[in-house]
């Protein structure tokens, strides 16, 4: 025979990249069999060591079935340190994100854009995109990653395939995964990093999203108890903004988080926030049946005794129960929703309310909002393509087909929030008592209408 013979027990690389993929696949299908019976049996998901214990398990009987096969078949066997790496390879797939973690571990990157498992583009903290390298074989490879990803997340799994083409999670780091397959011509995934996972009104400003006055106004509507609805833009800030105002919620306070993917992670620091209940919205089973969406995890949420509710994003029905919530006694709530302006955010509340089972007409949409909404916080971007605030609104009243608001501050000639119209003096009193030092302060600032 020609060729180059090739030491004992040693195979080439692709042979061992074919080996891990095959083994890696086998195991993922027996995990999923596996966590089916337990469902099937009432038995709740394993936890991450029983689950790390059951893989071994299994990654030992399927490397011993191969060893088997091979020497069925009269096949080179390959020798203990080749099923070392394997065996290594395969648990890095199914406990970490296999190719992405090389991306996911970079600290510069913002967002990481999968087109296709060899058309990889990320941006960077600058706003800069740049192209990298595949982080799969092949699409098919990339799908078998995002199914191991999304396999008992949050205590469950979720599905993605043609039947659910598209999955949306969190993964380990606290980064955001999209991911959408069948719709498009190829497997597609985007992963949205939170380089400030820990965020406060301090950060805000070192960052340059606010100055150290725009801070202190800030910081005094949080301890007052004020009703904060965040809007803006996709990728503008607004989950940092709204970490950022819960930095300044007294530890003391319960507080009830409601998400569709769990993002915020306050529970996860027990010394700031020792009382926090975090829910997150649920996906129907293959059957259509189970799901729990956002709307009802809100009055779920109201019958938990919480001091504050925060809603990581309204997008929908729930913004019904979310200003009832705010109006009957839970003041200090926050929530933030994608709307292009200031005045905007209005408007898309009364949308997502016309659309609510309840159907509310524009008239008491607008009444319900003015009685639960004390402020909308603006984000945007400024001349130099920085992340801002750039508008400020304290609710008023509502007339008719309108919300009445005062702009406090308002976008200015560089597009960051330059102060505007002044405070009701009932306002300024109430934040005052916050904490609010205006002593000093310009009169077009802390003035009072």
């Amino acid at each position: 025979m020609g060729g180059t013979l090739m030491p004992p027990g040693v195979v080439p690389a692709r042979g061992e990249q074919e080996l891990a993929l095959l083994v890696r696949q086998r195991i993922a299908a027996r995990l999923a069999e596996y966590a089916g019976e337990r469902e099937a049996a009432g038995l709740p998901a394993e936890d991450e060591t029983a689950r790390r214990a059951t893989v071994g398990r299994l990654l030992a009987e399927e490397l011993g079935a191969q060893r088997r096969l091979s020497l069925a078949h009269g096949s080179q066997v390959v020798d203990a340190t080749v099923e070392e790496r394997v065996s290594q390879a395969v648990k890095d797939a199914l406990f970490g994100t296999g190719s992405l973690e090389r991306l996911l571990a970079d600290t510069t990157i913002e967002n990481i854009c999968v087109n296709g498992c060899d058309v990889v583009w990320v941006k960077d903290a600058a706003g800069a995109w740049r192209r990298e390298s595949p982080v799969a074989a092949s699409d098919a490879e990339l799908v078998e990653l995002v199914r191991t990803l999304a396999t008992g997340t949050g205590g469950e799994e979720r599905r993605f395939d043609r039947g659910m083409p598209r999955l949306n999670l969190q993964l380990a780091d606290g980064s955001r995964l999209f991911a959408v397959m069948a719709v498009t011509d190829r497997v597609s995934l985007t992963i949205r990093r939170h380089r400030f996972p820990a965020a406060s009104m301090a950060e805000l400003v070192r960052l340059g999203v606010c100055d150290q006055q725009l801070a202190a106004l800030l910081r005094a509507l949080v301890r007052a108890r004020k009703n904060i609805v965040i809007g803006g833009g996709t990728n503008v800030g607004k989950t940092t903004v709204l970490r950022a105002f819960a930095h300044e919620i007294p530890p003391q306070e319960r507080l009830v988080t409601i998400e569709d993917t769990f993002e915020l992670g306050l529970d996860a620091d027990a010394t700031a926030h020792p009382n926090v209940v975090a829910m997150q919205a649920r996906e129907p089973n293959i059957e259509g049946k189970g799901g729990i969406d956002q709307a009802e995890l809100v009055r779920w949420g109201l019958r938990m005794s919480p001091d504050r509710v925060i809603v990581g994003e309204i997008r929908g029905a729930e913004v019904i129960p979310m200003c009832n919530a705010m109006s009957q006694g839970n003041d200090g709530s926050l929530s933030t929703i994608h709307a292009s302006t200031s005045r905007g955010v209005f408007t898309k509340l009364a949308s997502y309310a016309a659309q609510a089972p309840e159907r509310l007409s524009l008239e008491a949409t607008n009444l319900m909002v003015a009685s639960a909404v004390h402020f909308v916080v603006h984000l945007g971007w400024d001349a130099g393509g920085r992340r801002v605030v750039d508008s400020v609104r304290e609710v008023v009243d509502a007339d008719g087909a309108q919300v009445v608001s005062n702009e406090v501050y308002r976008p200015g000639p560089d597009g960051r929030a330059v102060p505007a119209t002044p405070l009701r003096t009932e306002t300024l009193h109430d934040l005052i008592a916050a904490g609010l030092e205006v002593e000093g302060a310009p009169s077009s600032s802390w003035g009072v209408a």
